[in-house]
């Protein structure tokens, strides 16, 4: 059988691979984790891996031939992937890497096309009875809004629109760009994290706070129960295709109680250290359902109002000449 579990686009998920390791530790001592990127030399996850290996860019039109003679070569049980661009991929080919006894942890294509295109994504949540921000037609744009490339990650490419004259021809006749309702500062950001087992349930949500964010990805944020976790709950008990890990992004008014989700990411986002720390430890779930072939039960004893304050560490490589 093959254990070992594969870390795509590693870059600096450090402890991401930890938890992963932590886990193989426990139940298969034999298995490595390992981890792969474009330029793994420069990938501080990639060194602190049990190996490491440069993999094509997934627009690549031989890089799903490559991860799987990598999935081959280096025994792989379980892929898991990282960053947006790379799912796709692996939801379309998914069934080869089944052939070949790797299973990559993605939920099904047509929930990852929805989820890449926030036109479509407002329709999943409207659909389960989630509120989103209003999406304006171009010729009937409320000031302020937010503009944002529909298939865009990471905040890239989005700002906000302060008026017409702030409003480009070019941005306007981009048919890429979509203008939704500005949310106003009395609302909180929320990131939520929630597991889905391989029948596509729900055993555990885990809404955490984003109290501080640098560079797209949260340096400061809590864990938070209340009423985020009691409205989504209910709302997200199903989500049609969805496997393993599903980041969901939302802003919260706490005196109206006003939820407004924009975006759905079906892979494990940069925050979720924090829900793993609070106890949503999510890779051993995955190396027990998918490697070892158990059961994952409901839970929800994670720890409330854990706060997280992330710091700059580094990782020291001599390379050679």
């Amino acid at each position: 059988m093959r254990c070992n579990v594969l870390l795509l686009s590693a870059g600096r998920r450090v402890e991401l691979l930890a938890s992963f390791r932590k886990s193989l530790s426990l139940h298969l001592p034999l298995a490595k984790v390992l981890a792969a990127d474009t330029a793994s030399r420069y990938s501080a996850a990639c060194q602190v891996a049990d190996a490491c290996f440069d993999l094509p860019r997934v627009s690549d039109p031989g890089y799903i031939d490559a991860l799987l003679a990598l999935c081959r070569e280096q025994q792989i049980g379980l892929v898991v992937p990282t960053i947006d661009t790379e799912l796709m991929a692996l939801s379309r080919y998914r069934y080869r890497f089944l052939e070949e006894s790797s299973q990559p942890v993605i939920s099904d294509a047509r929930l990852i096309a929805y989820c890449r295109d926030k036109r479509l994504t407002v329709k999943v949540f409207k659909s389960i009875g989630i509120d989103t921000p209003e999406v304006y037609p171009r010729h009937a744009l409320a000031f302020p809004c937010f503009c944002k490339p529909y298939d865009g990650s990471s905040g890239e490419g989005a700002f906000l629109v302060t008026g017409p004259d702030r409003l480009s021809r070019s941005m306007l006749n981009d048919e890429r760009n979509i203008f939704m309702e500005s949310i106003g500062d009395d609302y909180d950001e929320y990131t939520v994290d929630a597991y889905y087992d391989r029948h596509g349930c729900m055993r555990c949500l885990v809404p955490r706070q984003r109290l501080e964010v640098r560079g797209g990805e949260v340096s400061k944020g809590i864990t938070r129960r209340g009423y985020v976790y009691d409205y989504l709950a209910r709302r997200l008990k199903r989500l049609n295709g969805a496997r393993g890990c599903i980041t969901v992004q939302l802003f919260y008014q706490p005196v109206t109680r006003c939820i407004k989700a924009f975006e759905i990411n079906p892979r494990f986002g940069g925050g979720f250290p924090l829900a793993d720390a609070a106890g949503a430890h999510y890779p051993d779930w995955l190396i027990r359902e998918y490697l070892l072939g158990q059961a994952i039960e409901n839970f929800d004893r994670w720890q409330q109002d854990l706060l997280m304050l992330r710091y700059d560490a580094k990782v020291l490589v001599q390379l050679d000449r």
